[in-house]
């Protein structure tokens, strides 16, 4: 099963991309957040901001700095997900999946646009999807 989870917005400054987003859609910003990652709780997914550094912004629609972003699926089985994604067309780019089996595969869709599967120790499926620990276990 593959649920998406994450839609992750790169940019140079968390916590002030996340606080204009908050003030957008009127929602707070994820308890936890900080200056490597921050997130806004929309249902089940989370709109993320990611820092990178020497970030470029893009200046769409001239393609000269593209768009920037990824997408995070959560999954129950990495390696039959793995097998589908690969069936479908995607290349795997990065394998950052430790040897308990959690931790997330980076790849790239048929036309190039990133995405990573993810296996996050501790979370639960249920027939309604992952069910995502509480903080601090």
């Amino acid at each position: 099963m593959l649920r998406l989870t994450d839609f992750i917005i790169d940019c140079p400054d968390t916590m002030k991309l996340a606080a204009f987003y908050s003030e957008v859609l009127g929602l707070p910003v994820k308890e936890g957040s900080d200056e490597n990652w921050a997130g806004i709780k929309l249902g089940g997914i989370e709109l993320a901001f990611i820092r990178v550094a020497d970030y470029r912004a893009p200046q769409w629609p001239d393609s000269e700095h593209p768009k920037q972003y990824h997408l995070d699926f959560e999954v129950d089985d990495i390696e039959a997900e793995q097998r589908r994604v690969l069936a479908l067309g995607a290349t795997l780019k990065r394998d950052c999946v430790g040897p308990e089996g959690y931790g997330f595969r980076v790849y790239v869709d048929p036309i190039g646009h990133p995405f990573c599967l993810c296996r996050n120790k501790g979370v639960v499926w249920t027939d309604e999807g992952p069910v995502w620990p509480t903080r601090g276990q």
